[in-house]
């Protein structure tokens, strides 16, 4: 997934869209981005001291195999500048953490960061329920739209699912803002299919992407 910066014309972009979608509706469409929905350290160190531990097992045997040996004190001090060193370098370097969380966990970090963003951001305060937070996060190349109860209640997940297809297609492809553009079309499209704009809308929410 993209990592490029999003520029100042891409947020205008993306603001734009927002607001000649909500033009059409009376729902709420808020965009975040995050980087990263968590620092990843614990997890990853987790990982890699039970895989230093497998190859540790694993050397033993092949030494074993060639008829060598090794003090176990020397052993045990080149496992614990072994382990010292990955997590110095885990600390310093925090893109390789990523690499050692498995898929699910950092989904449902991802997905954890989402629901977080969707309250603190108001999105679930508007006057009909009717709003909808497209988010990413970027290091677990992952996208939700998450929908207030006045929409789910008139849209199935297939829809939304549709949407973050799209979305992490265009994100793969380094086209982030495209991708946001297309997401928030889609979305109002469906909006305003059960929640048309009325007469005295009120724009509830900031129209613009948040980045964090």
């Amino acid at each position: 997934m993209a990592m490029r910066s999003l520029t100042h014309a891409d947020h205008e972009r993306i603001a734009q869209a927002i607001r000649s979608a909500e033009q059409t509706t009376s729902g709420e469409i808020y965009c975040v981005v995050a980087r990263a929905s968590d620092g990843y350290f614990f997890q990853a160190a987790f990982t890699a001291t039970l895989a230093l531990f497998a190859v540790s097992i694993a050397f033993g045997y092949v030494l074993e195999a060639l008829w060598l040996s090794v003090r176990l004190p020397h052993f045990l001090i080149v496992q614990a500048v072994a382990a010292i060193s990955l997590f110095v370098l885990l600390w310093l370097v925090p893109r390789l953490r990523i690499h050692f969380v498995p898929r699910r966990q950092r989904y449902k970090a991802a997905h954890a960061n989402a629901v977080k963003q969707f309250l603190a951001r108001n999105v679930h305060r508007t006057a009909a329920r009717t709003g909808v937070l497209v988010f990413v996060s970027i290091a677990e190349r992952y996208a939700e739209v998450v929908a207030d109860s006045g929409i789910d209640a008139k849209v199935g997940q297939h829809v939304w699912d549709g949407v973050v297809r799209d979305l992490t297609a265009h994100a793969g492809d380094d086209r982030l803002a495209d991708g946001f553009v297309s997401a928030i079309g889609a979305v109002a499209a469906v909006l305003a299919e059960h929640f048309p704009v009325g007469p005295g809308d009120v724009n509830e929410l900031d129209d613009h992407l948040v980045e964090i």
